[in-house]
């Protein structure tokens, strides 16, 4: 049967993103960041424990403290690492193409940052427009973040992103000159900047690691670009996952890391605010891990079946990732509108629901990302 009318545009653009794959390209990367959106996804929307305060406030704190070895969970989970170490390979390749075009650092720096904000602009834009029609029309009116700030919680990400992308003529000039020295002295800052913080108590020195550490982290990837990183069963993949394992339960042992690489109920500190060099680790495991898989994925990535998704998710991953709270707060509005009641407890009725917490904000989220994607594949280069 024919596609509607309404999809036809959308799956021919997919036809030519796929058609346009070039013959070398890596798309274990493109799958691992399109892997990395979906747990994301899921994570928010079902696994976080998603209720009203008694003021009326939606909040959204997570149920690991309750679950067994939890903590082991989010080592894999945690998935913020994975997008800074795919952003490294990315954005290694693109400066490799500006050079070779010709072009510098202001026409690379252009290009990654309009990809960026096109989006994150028509997102913030809506939400302007959205709070000054509700102060005209509403007199008890409060301002969004006070009513819904869940659905911007996320976007910390974006200026940690924007960093290390404006970094790049930097940092992919120093790794084409000393690439191992440069990953040393990012390490060895962000390990001195955990020792003062946690050795005098000095809190505020640990921002210092929001750009250090994902600079770091992002620079793995472009090890993996420039091939010092190979995927597969060899020495250097298993010393780099091992290695990685063992530096994170090293670190986790200490008393002043958590092991869980998320916030939870009854730890003092957040490996995510300030990032902390465990962060470090994990990615260091993950990407490990990633490698390990490489062949497996490679191959199975090679037909259009696996492929496709893959493209379509990656077409549209920023709008995906600003709207996907969005849907969430949508379904919430319904289902409490039909007289539901958001649990603030992880009680055996709040686990066996979770799947109607994905196919719910899944549905919402189909009709956000047609009418906002245009300001990621309009802005496509």
């Amino acid at each position: 049967m024919a596609a509607p009318d309404a999809l036809r545009a959308p799956l021919r653009t997919l036809d030519r993103l796929v058609e346009r794959t070039p013959s070398d390209r890596d798309r274990v990367v493109d799958a691992v960041r399109a892997f990395s959106i979906l747990v994301v996804l899921v994570w928010h929307w079902s696994l976080s424990i998603t209720h009203r305060t008694p003021e009326g406030a939606l909040v959204n704190p997570n149920p690991l403290d309750q679950v067994p070895a939890g903590w082991f969970f989010t080592w894999f989970a945690q998935v913020m690492p994975l997008f800074f170490v795919v952003g490294g390979f990315a954005n290694c390749a693109a400066w490799r193409s500006e050079i070779s075009k010709g072009g510098g650092a202001r026409s690379f720096l252009r290009r990654r940052a309009r990809r960026l904000l096109a989006p994150v602009g028509a997102f913030l834009g809506v939400w302007i427009v959205a709070d000054a029609a509700a102060w005209a029309l509403v007199d008890t009116h409060r301002t969004v973040l006070d009513e819904i700030d869940i659905v911007f919680n996320p976007l910390w990400f974006i200026g940690p992103y924007l960093f290390v992308v404006l970094c790049v003529p930097l940092t992919a000039s120093a790794h084409r000159a000393r690439p191992v020295a440069t990953f040393a002295v990012l390490l060895g800052a962000v390990v001195a900047v955990d020792v003062v913080r946690f050795s005098t108590g000095f809190e505020p020195i640990g921002w210092l690691n929001l750009g250090l550490v994902w600079l770091l982290i992002h620079q793995l990837g472009y090890l993996w670009a420039d091939g010092t990183l190979r995927g597969g069963v060899n020495r250097r993949t298993v010393m780099v996952t091992a290695g990685g394992l063992v530096a994170l339960v090293a670190l986790t042992s200490l008393a002043v890391y958590p092991r869980s690489l998320v916030a939870t109920a009854g730890t003092e500190i957040s490996h995510l605010s300030p990032p902390t060099v465990v962060l470090v680790a994990a990615a260091v495991l993950q990407l490990g891990v990633i490698l390990l898989l490489r062949p497996t994925l490679a191959r199975l990535l090679e037909g259009d079946a696996a492929w496709r998704p893959v493209v379509a998710v990656n077409a549209v991953i920023m709008t995906i990732f600003l709207w996907h709270m969005v849907a969430l707060w949508f379904a919430i509005e319904i289902f409490e509108a039909f007289g539901g009641t958001l649990g603030s407890e992880p009680t055996l009725s709040w686990w066996l629901t979770r799947p109607l917490w994905i196919i719910g904000p899944a549905v919402l989220l189909v009709p956000l990302v047609a009418l906002f994607a245009v300001f990621e594949l309009g802005r496509r280069e």
